[in-house]
């Protein structure tokens, strides 16, 4: 979809190809396999930059979610876990710019955007996942500041991050996020996760046993500021959208690959009429994710916000993760028994497609969400 975009958009997006297909390709069999954390990866991606993309220029980036989404797109295409490092990046830095004091911002931007930092976030708990609202960690005032009590699950990132944003509910206050620096005591990161997907980067628990933390680490100027965090990671939304459509088209083009080179009953499997039509589908359905995934991406870019912006996130979320699941399945079909086999990347796409239809707000919910924009809240009927 070259025509969608301009000539410097064409150039941001084409260099990032080059790089992975010139040193991004070549690990991401190795990095699912091991399941290590991908630190050669890292170094590359800072090498060249591409951390700083999305921040504003005065931290060396872009200001542009819609750059981001390219580059996103275009690493995911090749490997999701490489992709993943400048996901795991952006979502602390989205918390931060839109909730952050100035004294949080200069503290701490400058280093994600460098990559000289590495951060995560922390709201998932054993028992609320999608209900945030469930939140159980405490935040008890003391002193200089709180005291964090409780444990959290799911935390992408956490063992390399060197602080990390926990959402914790101050008593009588409402729910805030907390910087709470590596090696804080009482503060200890569990074993990483044995996972069907994203293997490569660690999603581990957090145990918090009564951390203190100054009142400097929270992040919002009131008690009970999360709303304003939320808007700020709703922004970053669409970025699971490119996720799911950088897979989705390297799905295809594996399957396309694949069905041109093989022969069965004595013809090119790509040249029967059932083989080519589940190819045109993975065509039609990528296509039209992309279209509304640019479509958010500018629209965020604009200034789209709040509840004008959380149903057309959602669309964007919800429609391209899909689609990364059902091209990805296509495509394995297509491999036949030899897509069974760990040894064949369509395998990893499968996989992989379907963490991102439960990361960042299952697609149930973000289909709560577009119902609400639709019919408004239930039961007001």
């Amino acid at each position: 979809m070259s025509e969608m975009l301009s000539e410097d958009e064409r150039r941001i997006r084409d260099s990032v190809r080059r790089l992975a297909e010139e040193r991004v390709r070549s690990r991401a069999m190795e990095i699912d396999a091991s399941g290590e954390y991908p630190q050669d990866m890292f170094e590359l991606l800072k090498g060249f930059g591409l951390f700083a993309l999305p921040f504003p220029p005065e931290f060396g980036g872009s200001g542009s979610l819609f750059l981001a989404s390219l580059a996103i797109e275009e690493l995911c295409r090749l490997c999701y876990n490489t992709a993943y490092l400048l996901i795991l990046q952006w979502t602390p830095f989205a918390a931060l710019f839109a909730g952050g004091s100035d004294e949080q911002k200069k503290r701490l931007l400058p280093g994600l955007a460098a990559g000289d930092l590495r951060a995560a976030i922390a709201l998932t708990e054993p028992q609320s996942g999608s209900d945030l609202a469930g939140i159980r960690t405490r935040a008890r005032r003391v002193e200089g500041g709180y005291r964090l009590a409780g444990g959290k699950v799911w935390c992408t990132g956490a063992s390399v991050a060197d602080f990390i944003l926990v959402a914790a509910r101050v008593e009588g206050a409402g729910i805030n996020l907390f910087i709470v620096e590596k090696g804080a005591e009482g503060f200890a990161v569990g074993r990483a996760e044995k996972k069907m997907g994203a293997r490569g980067v660690p999603s581990s628990a957090l145990h918090l046993d009564d951390v203190f933390v100054g009142e400097n680490e929270r992040v919002g100027a009131e008690e009970g500021g999360f709303k304003i965090v939320m808007e700020g990671l709703n922004r970053t939304r669409p970025l699971i959208a490119a996720r799911a459509v950088g897979l989705a088209q390297g799905a295809m083009e594996l399957a396309i690959d694949f069905v041109k080179n093989r022969r069965a009953f004595g013809a090119s499997v790509g040249d029967f009429q059932g083989v080519r039509w589940m190819i045109a589908d993975m065509g039609i359905e990528i296509e039209a994710a992309r279209s509304l995934l640019y479509r958010t991406a500018r629209a965020v870019d604009e200034g789209l916000a709040g509840t004008a912006l959380a149903p057309l996130a959602a669309m964007a979320k919800c429609l391209a993760s899909d689609v990364a699941m059902r091209v990805a399945t296509q495509a394995l079909q297509l491999f036949g028994a030899s897509g069974i086999s760990s040894e064949m990347p369509i395998n990893r796409y499968f996989r992989d497609a379907k963490v991102l239809q439960i990361v960042e707000g299952t697609n149930e919910i973000q289909r709560n969400i577009i119902a609400r924009s639709l019919l408004g809240p239930p039961g007001r009927a």
